[in-house]
């Protein structure tokens, strides 16, 4: 047995009913949103939104990286995002650690993570607004477009806006 194999099963399922299949890739509401992988958030479902509507980019508390940037200009030029919602959570992971507690933890297990940055976020707020900042400033993408912060409680469903300067 496969420590897959509920997966595969589960697929299998899914597929006999799949009807997605004429979706074309492009965000078709012209989104995209940067949430945390935290499995208790379900970004289409919170949003009234469905399949091919938004680019959903996810990693440890919806932190806007290199990589985030990158797939944010890919999502811009080619898969007809217009505007960008960053959506951190309530009580995340990642706020209730630093990166040296990471490394720290890792190390323990004889791993050395000291050449990885963790974006760990001590002060949430401020994590929102140098994101929202990141993207509003850099040169890759176009000037003015409609960038948002909002925090997901994850206790109530409630999708909190934070204005940002």
């Amino acid at each position: 047995m496969s420590p897959f194999d509920d997966l595969l099963a589960a697929n299998a399922k899914y597929a006999e009913t799949f009807e997605d299949s004429h979706l074309t890739g492009r965000a078709a509401r012209g989104l995209a949103v940067v949430t945390c992988m935290d499995s208790r958030i379900d970004p289409l479902g919170l949003l009234g939104l469905k399949p091919g509507d938004a680019k959903i980019l996810r990693n440890a508390g919806a932190r806007v990286t290199d990589d985030v940037l990158r797939t944010l200009v890919l999502a811009v030029y080619l898969l007809g995002v217009e505007r960008v919602l960053v959506m951190p959570h309530t009580d995340c992971g990642m706020s209730k650690v630093t990166d040296t507690d990471v490394h720290e933890l890792t190390q323990q297990s004889g791993v050395d993570t000291r050449s990885l940055e963790f974006h760990t976020v001590p002060d949430q707020g401020a994590a929102l607004e140098h994101d929202l900042t990141r993207i509003r400033t850099t040169p890759f993408l176009p000037e003015g477009m409609p960038i948002a912060g909002a925090i997901y409680d994850v206790h109530t469903g409630k999708l909190l806006p934070v204005a940002i300067p």
